[in-house]
């Protein structure tokens, strides 16, 4: 019964019988039953969002973003899936650990397919065409299947367990499930943590039981030879009689062990519609359905009214993407406004809009519930969205520095939702006194300083050589300053700087004066998109009324929706970050003369200039350039931290945080000890230079704009070319274009 003397194989069934297969058969019918009916309901939750915009699966485009939207690779998402790519990254650890468990999972699943096909399939139809049920299970297919599977269960158990440990363990702030925003009448999330150690300690009994019947089943066959093939079962079933397990004892205690091992697979099975392990399915589907786009190039409202009030303004994707999280809390561990005080957790949000959207069309989850006993948050389906599901606090605080979905492993964007969001509480009037002054402003003088728009360039009088107007004469570079550049008297010689440096070395640039109009950005994700529309109509009318072949920006802010959001406007012109021409005119060499500082600077790469629009080679090219130590702050890059400004936040009050963000990214600058804190964003240079003597480091470490540092190498007493340098223009353009 146990062994085929004569071939090498084993049954399929290990002695049950004909009453024990037909509950068997009953039972994974029922458990299929109740898999599918779960996730078709999850089907239909997602079908009841709105069409999705941008990229979809069939690679076509949206209305009126053709020419800025970039389709998301599927195979790169593909691969992505394959490698767990994204779980690896800032964590190479966990990635591996969960690269086993997914695979070695993936080999399990394949293991019983393969049973199922030789079993139910092929031995049936051999049995009913040819009279004589056949199998391929045996032989040198049996004896290689073993080992594969074998392997694919060692790697399950082994990931499985490290995730599990550090789950239990661990004492990472991604891994609290502490609120950001403490809800009045109290929560608790015992469920949430229970959820957790139900999916993975449940997987982890799944394996281990399953080695244990393999060790019983080849113990209670006197230990073939061929079975040590089977060599984790093998070793197990020589476990099993060094404890006193005979082969009789062994055959006796199977089947027991068999049917807890079956009924906890099919339980799982059917527990994952209704769980965080329906993340299996929807997180792969997220990946597959991202656009890179989305967060820089923000969604349209809903077409009958502004922002996200009802679960109907929630797209496709938008449902995926909430169904996908798996409570990692990486997005929770990089937020800025989480980090400095602010009742915002990335984590927290998109979990309360998923047990929201649960609880309104009729989707529970079993576990993986936050309970609150007085009803609030998500558990009110009849409140307002933003304001009674969502703390309208919890919504202003946001930086919309795209931290959170730059981490994401599941590709979710947090940032287009927010904004949604914001939208609705703009429409209804319920915003920051502060913010809606500065908006109020923007709307009448075109500004957020509420200075007439003659006073735009005023600061052009000290300069001497003029400065074209754009829309009289022909230039090369349209050079357009944003409010900061132009208004703020800290930041307004630092623009008399740039333009110093364009005249020397033989730029023919040009501004609008009085023409120009805040870009919009910082409007629009303030979620104020009628007066970004009009903002951009004002400025496109300018621009249509100059001559020039590129648009040149110091600010990151205008650089974004500049470069992505105004080509849907009609805007054709290439449009360039100021650090990118610093960097070309450095590398052409016959342009300007620079001599070498020797200064030990760092470096702060901002949101909209480095997460946004992946500008990070050409401020370090620069600074590399002119002969400084560049010293990396631990957070730069992609992982660089937010000055805090971003998103309309510089417009609004900040007295509720612990610290802003700028003071403690300049404690994590002065711990260098270094001479320069350089920036490349005006927004940043008036947050930094706040934050260095509210943080008691005046005097220790001066912000100063790349810019500066170009102008102070250019007028040096002695001058020398950097010509010679090893990286040439050619390079340097390729470089940035990786």
């Amino acid at each position: 019964m146990w062994i085929d003397a004569v071939v090498e194989t084993r049954k399929i069934f290990g002695g049950e019988t004909s009453l024990e297969k037909l509950i068997f058969y009953v039972l994974a019918f029922v458990t299929l039953l109740v898999f599918f009916t779960g996730l078709i309901r999850r089907i239909k939750k997602y079908r009841s969002g709105r069409k999705l915009t941008g990229w979809n699966f069939r690679g076509g485009k949206a209305k009126g973003i053709e020419e800025v939207t970039e389709p998301p690779s599927h195979v790169r998402s593909l691969v992505d899936v394959a490698t767990n790519k994204t779980i690896a990254r800032r964590k190479p650890s966990v990635g591996m650990a969960h690269l086993l468990m997914f695979w070695g999972f993936i080999g399990l699943f394949l293991a019983t397919t393969i049973l199922s096909l030789d079993y139910d399939v092929y031995g049936n139809i051999t049995r009913i065409f040819f009279g004589k049920e056949r199998s391929f299970f045996k032989g040198w297919f049996y004896l290689t299947y073993n080992f594969i599977f074998n392997m694919a269960g060692v790697a399950a158990l082994l990931g499985a367990a490290l995730l599990y440990m550090r789950r239990i363990f661990s004492k990472e702030k991604e891994l609290d499930y502490e609120r950001a925003y403490k809800p009045e009448g109290g929560y608790k999330r015992v469920k949430m943590a229970l959820g957790d150690h139900v999916f993975v300690g449940g997987l982890l009994l799944i394996i281990v039981t399953g080695f244990l019947i393999q060790g019983l089943r080849i113990d209670g066959s006197n230990f073939p030879s061929f079975e040590k093939w089977t060599f984790v079962g093998y070793l197990i079933g020589e476990t099993w009689k060094a404890v006193g397990v005979s082969p009789a004892l062994a055959r006796e205690i199977h089947p027991t062990l068999w049917w807890i091992h079956v009924l906890m697979a099919l339980a799982f099975v059917a527990y994952i519609p209704f769980s965080k392990a329906l993340h299996i399915l929807s997180s792969p589907a997220n990946l597959a359905l991202r656009n890179p786009a989305t967060t820089r190039v923000l969604p349209p409202s809903p077409p009958d009214h502004i922002g996200y009030r009802e679960l109907r303004d929630f797209t496709e994707k938008d449902l995926v993407g909430l169904d996908a999280c798996t409570k990692c809390g990486r997005c929770h561990g990089v937020c800025p406004a989480r980090t400095v005080g602010a009742p915002l957790s990335p984590r927290d949000l998109i979990l309360d809009l998923r047990q929201w959207v649960d609880r309104s069309t009729k989707n529970p989850m079993i576990l993986d519930w936050e309970e609150r006993p007085d009803g609030s948050g998500p558990h009110n389906t009849e409140g307002r969205l933003a304001g009674d599901v969502i703390w309208e606090r919890t919504l202003w605080s946001c930086t919309t520095c795209m931290a959170c979905v730059e981490i994401c492993p599941v590709g979710i964007e947090h940032v287009p939702l927010i904004v949604q969001l914001r939208r609705s509480l703009v429409d209804e009037g319920v915003m920051d006194p502060t913010l809606q002054s500065a908006l109020q402003n923007i709307a009448s003088q075109g500004n957020s300083f509420g200075k007439s728009a003659r006073m735009r360039a005023r600061w052009v009088k000290s300069l001497d050589f003029p400065v074209p107007d754009a829309r009289k004469e022909h230039v090369e570079y349209l050079w357009f300053l944003g409010d900061f550049a132009s208004f703020d008297e800290r930041l307004v010689e630092i623009s008399r700087t740039f333009a110093k440096v364009l005249n020397a070395a033989g730029i023919s640039f040009g501004i609008l004066y009085e023409a120009e109009r805040n870009a919009g950005n910082d409007v629009r994700r303030a979620g104020e998109e009628g007066l970004f529309e009009m903002l951009v109509e004002e400025n496109m009318k300018a621009f249509s009324s100059a001559s020039f072949d590129k648009i040149i920006t110091t600010d990151p802010h205008s650089f974004n929706t500049l470069r992505n959001e105004y080509p849907a406007f009609g805007l054709s012109a290439p449009v360039m970050h100021y650090s990118e021409l610093l960097a070309q005119l450095l590398y052409q060499g016959d342009k300007v003369s620079l001599s070498k500082l020797t200064k030990q600077v760092t470096y702060h790469d901002p949101c909209y200039l480095g997460r946004y629009n992946r500008i990070f080679d050409a401020p370090r090219a620069v600074i590399s350039g002119l002969g400084c130590d560049l010293v990396e702050m631990p957070r730069h890059r992609d992982n660089s931290f937010c000055c805090g400004a971003g998103g309309g936040r510089i417009w609004m009050d900040d007295s509720f945080l612990n610290e802003r963000p700028s003071e403690n990214r300049m404690r994590e600058a002065a711990s260098l000890g270094v001479d320069y804190f350089v920036v490349a964003c005006p927004k940043d240079y008036a947050m930094f230079s706040d934050a260095v003597k509210t943080t008691g480091n005046e005097g220790k470490i001066a912000v100063v704009d790349i810019v500066e540092l170009f102008y102070e190498a250019m007028m040096a007493d002695q001058l020398v070319a950097v010509s010679g340098s090893s990286l040439s223009s050619e390079a340097f353009e390729s470089q940035e274009g990786q």
